[in-house]
């Protein structure tokens, strides 16, 4: 039985698209994530020439980590917790500045299969993006499973990047 390639950028073919809207508008990239685990890093990375837009990324599982290495406030991980909106947007906008780069994508969750607790179920999963004159967020909920649950986090982040990346740039 011959064994099967495997491919990220096959398993993510948005990332094609991704790449060429970074490579034609000379935009880069950096990643912090959590709950993906560097999942995105290596699915942005998997498309030969990634090194044009790709300048590194951050797997900040600990609050320790996204504070010290993200700059994320210790009083809003205290206060809204590291799987919330202002920590996404906080661990994109530390990566982007410490990576010197035009784009900034988060990712924090819980994965699980546990882990969850009424308030922030497993399943419940920020997708942050961060530009110098434009931020957003993408709350994904449900449970598919652990590998699922990070697949879409992915996925999401995939799409929110090609989305920014696709825009013309602010003028004035």
């Amino acid at each position: 039985m011959a064994a099967e390639r495997l491919s990220l950028a096959a398993a993510f073919p948005e990332v094609h698209a991704v790449a060429d809207a970074l490579r034609s508008r000379r935009l880069t990239v950096a990643v912090a994530e959590s709950c993906t685990g560097g999942l995105l890093g290596a699915v942005l990375t998997a498309v030969p020439g990634s090194s044009e837009h790709m300048r590194g990324g951050v797997i900040a599982y600990a609050d320790e980590v996204k504070a010290d290495l993200l700059g994320v406030s210790r009083h809003e991980l205290a206060e809204h917790g590291a799987v919330s909106e202002p920590v996404a947007l906080a661990m994109a906008d530390g990566v982007r500045q410490r990576c010197h780069a035009v784009i900034g994508l988060s990712i924090t969750g819980i994965a699980g299969p546990d882990g969850g607790t009424a308030d922030k179920p497993v399943g419940l999963i920020y997708v942050g993006v961060v530009l110098p004159h434009h931020a957003r967020v993408v709350r994904l909920e449900g449970d598919s499973g652990r590998e699922a649950n990070r697949a879409g986090a992915v996925l999401a982040a995939l799409r929110l990047c090609l989305e920014v990346a696709s825009k013309p740039p602010p003028t004035g």
